[in-house]
């Protein structure tokens, strides 16, 4: 499995232990960046790590700001992306199983060290349901066209 990283200065110090965490679970990282603490605008590394979804170059990606909310507003304009804002382990269960998010936004501020490693976990070990949620994933996925 390929996961594509990205975010911005707030969020990057739990996208490293996140892609430290993945590492050591055998997961290919794909780091969009940033790759400090220096101030940066996180509609870049969003992007950055949502095209790498949208691409194939990546299986999922999971990206990071101070709240989780700009970043995953960021991540969602690009097309082809579900990326689901979760602040613990049953809303990143649920949007896995109802929505097939291929995308993960945690906010650096809002959840630890150890609750944001668990929702990732969660989250990478839920498939999508399929059944009735089919066809309203793809509602959603044709807004907008």
């Amino acid at each position: 499995m390929k996961i594509s990283l990205g975010c911005d200065h707030g969020g990057y110090e739990l996208k490293e232990i996140i892609k430290k965490y993945l590492e050591n679970k055998g997961v290919e990282v794909l780091d969009a960046g940033t790759y400090s603490l220096d101030s940066v605008d996180y509609p870049d590394y969003g992007e950055k790590a949502a095209l790498l979804v949208a691409n194939k170059e990546a299986d999922k990606g999971i990206v990071v700001c101070t709240t989780g909310i700009g970043i995953s507003i960021a991540a969602n304009k690009v097309n082809g992306i579900r990326c689901a804002l979760c602040t613990d382990s049953f809303m990143a269960k649920m949007t896995r199983l109802h929505n097939d998010a291929n995308m993960l936004a945690l906010g650096a501020g809002i959840v630890g060290k150890n609750l944001a490693l668990d929702i990732v976990e969660t989250w990478l070990d839920t498939e999508f349901e399929g059944g009735r949620h089919i066809k309203r994933v793809e509602k959603i996925m044709n807004i907008g066209k």
